[in-house]
């Protein structure tokens, strides 16, 4: 199994955290949503 590490200040981990919290996702369930959502509108390329 492969691992994705990076760092982030104090301030967006707790924006990420709650962000989280609020929708029941997991961290790489949270990762998995930004990306279909990201591949779906052609606008953001």
């Amino acid at each position: 199994m492969l691992h994705i590490n990076f760092e982030i200040d104090e301030e967006q981990y707790k924006s990420l955290k709650e962000t989280k919290k609020r929708h029941g996702l997991t961290w790489k369930g949270m990762l998995l949503h930004a990306q279909r959502v990201l591949n779906s509108d052609p606008s953001i390329e």
